[in-house]
């Protein structure tokens, strides 16, 4: 039996979502999920794993549907397409860079829908061969993963963690999600307690590299502290523009930090 594709709607009006899932689900697609929210729309797209998004562009919230789609296709390769009711030259170039597959009007039809659907999860089953690897791993490995996988922008503020990091950090998402990383947990020098230098800035400003391995530790706003290594680097676009900040935090084993000791 094939498979039956699954959708993920981001639509922040209640009504055209729900008639998205009508025209969706009597054209035999299945909704894996429903968000309306551009921040909540990135980490979704990771935990459900869609065959598709269909992103609204103007939504609710601190980041737009084209600024989603944007760190969403380029993190995880997810095909997007388009739901807008504005179209003007400026909104079609900056829709451009997230590499979308379709860009409807509303209103529209069910069919207008659903035939740009089944281009678009044509197009990319031939494109996903070509794409280059994930910048920080598969969808499935990243929420499984047993370290702190989180994504920022330019400016620090995180817009994706991986459910470990969620555990680690001892908060809510919504207390996590676009909030800057300093504001969650602090890098300290686990010998004098001096708090580490921001490696965001120096990241943007180099795009390099930046690595605390040594006499390095993670304190989350509970006060839990936790020896780890800890890597930013530079994730960049098509276009070789800084699109965020990965940080890397992996907790030292017992053996390691014995082993650290011993030098």
């Amino acid at each position: 039996m094939a498979k039956i594709p699954r959708v993920l709607i981001v639509e922040d009006d209640e009504i055209i979502a729900n008639l998205i899932t009508l025209m969706l689900e009597t054209k035999g697609y299945a909704v894996a999920g429903k968000t309306g929210s551009g921040e909540e729309a990135i980490r979704k797209a990771a935990e459900l794993d869609p065959d598709l998004i269909l992103m609204d562009i103007n939504l609710n919230g601190q980041m737009d549907g084209v600024t989603a789609a944007l760190y969403i296709f380029k993190l995880f390769h997810y095909p997007i397409i388009f739901l807008t009711a504005i179209c003007d030259d400026n909104l079609i170039e900056r829709a451009k860079n997230a590499q979308p597959y379709g860009y409807i009007l509303k209103p529209f039809s069910d069919r207008d829908l659903t035939s740009n659907v089944k281009i678009a999860l044509y197009n990319h089953d031939i494109k996903k061969k070509y794409l280059d690897n994930y910048p920080i791993g598969t969808p499935q490995k990243i929420m499984d993963l047993l370290d702190v996988i989180i994504m920022t922008d330019t400016k620090g503020r995180i817009i994706f963690f991986n459910p470990y990091a969620g555990h680690f950090l001892d908060l809510p998402d919504n207390q996590i999600l676009m909030t800057h990383w300093r504001e969650v947990m602090m890098f300290i020098n686990d010998q004098t307690d001096e708090q580490l230098e921001d490696p965001i800035p120096e990241v943007v400003k180099q795009q390099l590299v930046v690595t605390y391995e040594f006499n390095a530790a993670v304190v989350n706003r509970a006060g839990k502290r936790r020896k780890a290594s800890i890597t930013a680097r530079p994730v960049k676009d098509d276009n070789n523009n800084l699109l965020g900040i990965f940080l890397y935090i992996r907790e030292k084993t017992p053996q390691q930090i014995k082993m650290a000791n011993l030098k």
